[in-house]
């Protein structure tokens, strides 16, 4: 499946990445309905700079999670 096309079953699978990258334990922030469909590319070059890096350190946890933070419904 590729997640080249923004979808809200593309949005599903990356925000359940991003949850299992981040050890997200209250899974009800990556509800995909709290995303904005318009900021799909926004979302998936973050998810592609995580997957090629890897783990993350305890501050670039924190900034991801700012930067998911800005692209979330107001």
């Amino acid at each position: 499946m590729g997640l080249e096309n923004p979808s809200t079953e593309n949005l599903k699978v990356i925000l359940e990445e991003f949850a299992d990258i981040l050890g997200v334990v209250n899974r009800s922030i990556m509800d995909p309905e709290d995303y904005d469909l318009n900021k799909y590319e926004d979302l998936k070059f973050m998810y592609d700079m995580v997957k090629q890096k890897g783990q993350l350190s305890a501050s670039e946890t924190q900034a991801f999670i700012d930067e998911l933070r800005s692209v979330r419904k107001k």
